[in-house]
């Protein structure tokens, strides 16, 4: 698997943990959790997910994906457009032209460079837990996760560590880095199983004007070769 694969696979599992906790009406954090750290992890998640009661929004992004067995960091920016629930399309602009879109069943990649779309079903290539029914029923939200309260390097920042219950070779922690002030997600920085790290911070986020549903589906331009991707 190419070092470009890996970072867009990488992407989308991580604006999916963003997509699950700002659908979410609460979080269990763990038992071993002390009681003041129980109460503060109420309060951010409450905060986030009245920060993001919203059909939609907009922002833009720098990620940095280190893979840890090649020795290699790839970075990229853009624009990502998020609507609930489980839609979400990546719009990358540097290093190369890319899209990433997903109306929550199916996935299209499109790379115009090599004049080529990816296509497959989103829950069938990022497993149970992270497709449009794990969004869609918020008691198994609650259920999927542990979470801790960490230090956060910021001091304007909170940061949650969440462990899923059932770890996956793609996604085996999320760290959330979240505004004290706004409850804005400022990094979501994602682990997989080879220690691999992906970290995401999200920029000039915006609420106003939630992007059209039309976004988030994809017409495969004439000419275009359509190659299928296996789960």
């Amino acid at each position: 698997m190419g070092s470009m694969t890996i970072t867009w696979s990488r992407s989308i599992a991580a604006i999916l943990a963003i997509i699950a906790l700002t659908t979410a009406g609460g979080m269990i954090p763990p038992s071993s959790a002390s009681e003041s750290d129980i109460d503060t992890i109420d309060t951010i998640i409450a905060g986030v997910e009245s920060r993001y009661n919203v059909p939609g929004f907009t922002a833009d992004f720098d990620q940095e994906s280190i893979l840890k067995a090649m020795a290699v960091t790839d970075t990229a920016s853009g624009t990502v457009m998020i609507r609930q629930p489980g839609k979400m399309r990546w719009e990358y602009l540097v290093p190369d032209p890319q899209t990433i879109i997903t109306d929550g069943n199916d996935l299209w990649v499109y790379r115009p460079e090599e004049n080529q779309v990816l296509v497959g079903k989103a829950p069938a290539l990022f497993g149970e837990g992270k497709g449009a029914g794990f969004l869609s029923n918020i008691k198994t939200i609650r259920k999927r996760f542990q979470i801790t309260l960490e230090p956060a390097e910021d001091p304007k920042l909170y940061r949650l560590k969440l462990v899923p219950n059932t770890s996956s070779v793609d996604l085996t922690e999320v760290k959330l880095d979240i505004s004290r002030k706004t409850f804005d997600l400022v990094q979501i920085t994602t682990f997989n199983v080879y220690g691999d790290e992906t970290r995401i911070e999200l920029k000039n986020v915006s609420f106003e004007n939630p992007p059209p549903e039309a976004l988030f589906r994809f017409n495969v331009p004439e000419g275009v070769d359509v190659l299928q991707m296996n789960p």
